[in-house]
């Protein structure tokens, strides 16, 4: 299963890049990360990062991924905004705003949380993670479900 990680505003691809780096030093997730690029804008140069892609398989790179992410935004300063979304189209926002000031329990949940839903696309169930104890269902629109961490 593949899972495309974006982020918005102005520096989303510095983000992307710090995130990709971040990600990058799991074992776990070790080859199984690439970026998304697209073309330059008229006038511009270079490609534009467009997203952060992770393939997901057997062995623990859901749970890897989620962990990843949750700590990644906790180092994090400002109102930073992800979406991980799956390939069937279901995603998931994750907003951190003074993160760095939440106990480890609530990150566990965090990470346990993105974990299940990762874990959802998994077409093996004994390797399915329980389904999501606190993330709210699906707003109205397509809009994806979020989960705020200040």
């Amino acid at each position: 299963m593949d899972v495309r990680v974006d982020a918005e505003g102005p520096d989303a691809a510095d983000r992307l890049r710090s995130l990709y780096g971040w990600l990058s030093d799991d074992q776990l997730l070790r080859g199984r990360l690439g970026l998304r690029e697209r073309p330059p804008e008229p006038g511009t140069l270079g490609p534009v990062l467009e997203a952060v892609l992770v393939a997901l398989g057997p062995g623990g790179a859901a749970t890897a991924l989620a962990t990843g992410v949750i700590a990644w935004l906790r180092s994090r300063r400002g109102d930073v905004r992800l979406r991980v979304t799956l390939e069937d189209g279901r995603s998931l926002e994750l907003t951190g705003k003074r993160v760095a000031g939440l106990d480890a329990a609530a990150l566990r949940r965090q990470a346990a949380d993105l974990a299940a839903l990762l874990g959802q696309g998994d077409e093996n169930p004994e390797r399915r993670h329980p389904e999501p104890r606190e993330i709210p269902e699906r707003g109205g629109h397509g809009d994806p479900e979020r989960r705020d961490l200040s």
